[in-house]
């Protein structure tokens, strides 16, 4: 299956067979793809990481692809330093890309107190295809953010 397809397949069933939020999807996702377990300490660390427990605050598609850059970071030996600017270098490269770190911001429509669940699939999709590629990337020793490493 192609990456897009998998991606789709994955966060698709995370969503609506486990009800899990995104920063837990994006997780499972990346872990799945590149092939990494996950402690479970890490999952029931990203059980409030969907804008802040639903404050709205920054979005779990960043905040669970930024949880797994230090993951695959110290699994591929990178420094403390390597992991901390490639989260800046994340940071940056998705705000530029999605225009946003937020997830008051980045929701689709907003927020209501009728929103259907999972509004942010599709969102979803693409943010995980975005990491992804930044991901590999970062593993080959792509470009590097302003703080260096």
């Amino acid at each position: 299956m192609d990456l897009e397809g998998l991606v789709r397949d994955r966060v698709h069933v995370y969503y609506w067979e486990h009800d899990w939020n995104c920063a837990t999807t994006t997780l499972r996702v990346l872990a799945e793809l590149f092939e990494l377990a996950l402690e479970p300490q890490l999952l029931d660390a990203a059980l409030g990481m969907h804008g802040a427990g639903g404050y709205r605050a920054q979005c779990g598609l960043v905040e669970g692809a930024l949880m797994f850059i230090g993951v695959i970071g110290k699994a591929h030996g990178r420094s403390d330093q390597a992991v901390e600017a490639a989260s800046y270098d994340f940071a940056e490269r998705f705000e530029a890309r999605f225009g946003a770190l937020s997830c008051r911001e980045l929701r689709p429509g907003g927020f209501t107190l009728d929103d259907p669940p999972h509004l942010c699939e599709a969102l979803t999709r693409k943010a995980v295809r975005f990491d992804v590629e930044f991901l590999r990337g970062w593993l080959r020793g792509g470009p590097k953010s302003p703080k260096g490493g």
